[in-house]
């Protein structure tokens, strides 16, 4: 088996915290092979525009244009420390959010936290009089937004499950998520203005699906239904099979029954001498289908 098969076979047999991170690593490597190729030929225009289509814009007038850009900047990263520093936060914010809820769950926050990032993000930039100059131009891109939801999903969800942080030592969710919000507040007037934005976003969303979830409302149940239909749908269906079961002679039937009433008697025999206890599994079984019978 080489790398590539392994890959694959890892992807597949991986849950949904190893999935997300393949595909993130997997825009990464391609965005970044696109930009070699572009180096090499001299044509930086190449590169630039890849990530126009797959970036979100603020300006409403663009993103009409490319409107998949709001599940596709989730998943693109700008350098190596960009996406190594994401990617561990949803490894380790992940491995813990499954501890106590499901993947479909991780799925549906990842996605929603994003999408409600993307719409915090284009809202500022056309109604905050701050970004009028800049609306054209600006673009947003990285997992920031859906991994601050997880983050702050899973926090408000067990919010005094510690983890040990380096230089720090063990720290409470709750506090981890609580600076980390604050840090994306105070950073709103920083050059990173629209990422931090849309932090807010995504932590916003993390937040309000944890409210719901604790009492008792999944609201992205009707979001990950849709996913595992679209999913079903364009998986191969299992084409049915028609066996026709041929019916048994008196004899066989005579016979089939004799050897069944012979291993009940073995096992009635097995537990007058050692005890229902001593009764394999296999056997409490025969037992269990042979007393419903009758």
């Amino acid at each position: 088996m080489n790398i590539f098969d392994e890959i694959k076979l890892s992807f597949k047999q991986g849950n949904s915290l190893t999935k997300l991170i393949f595909i993130n690593i997997g825009v990464f490597l391609s965005i970044t092979i696109v930009e070699i190729f572009a180096f090499l030929f001299n044509s930086p225009e190449i590169s630039n525009i890849v990530i126009s289509w797959l970036a979100l814009p603020a300006d409403l007038s663009q993103l009409i244009t490319r409107p998949w850009t709001v599940f596709t900047y989730m998943f693109l990263h700008e350098g190596f420390l960009h996406i190594i520093f994401n990617m561990l936060w949803l490894y380790w914010f992940g491995k813990i959010f499954l501890e106590y809820l499901d993947s479909k769950k991780l799925i549906g926050i990842y996605l929603l936290g994003g999408l409600s990032g993307a719409f915090l993000f284009i809202l500022s930039y056309n109604v905050f009089p701050a970004y009028k100059l800049v609306v054209g131009q600006a673009i947003l891109l990285g997992a920031s937004a859906s991994i601050l939801a997880i983050v702050v999903a899973i926090s408000f969800y067990v919010p005094n499950y510690t983890i040990n942080l380096l230089f720090i030592g063990r720290v409470k969710l709750k506090y981890i998520a609580g600076v980390t919000v604050l840090l994306s507040l105070l950073n709103v007037a920083s050059s990173n203005s629209g990422g931090n934005i849309a932090h807010l976003g995504g932590a916003l969303y993390g937040y309000l699906f944890i409210s719901q979830y604790l009492k008792g409302k999944d609201i992205v149940k009707a979001y990950t239904d849709i996913l595992d239909s679209l999913f079903g749908f364009f998986k191969p269906r299992k084409r049915m099979k028609v066996t026709y079961k041929k019916s048994k002679t008196d004899m066989e039937y005579n016979s089939d029954k004799a050897h069944k009433q012979e291993e009940i008697n073995k096992i009635l025999d097995k537990i007058s001498k050692s005890g229902y206890d001593s009764l394999t599994k296999k056997e409490k079984e025969i037992l269990f289908n042979m007393s419903n019978k009758k």
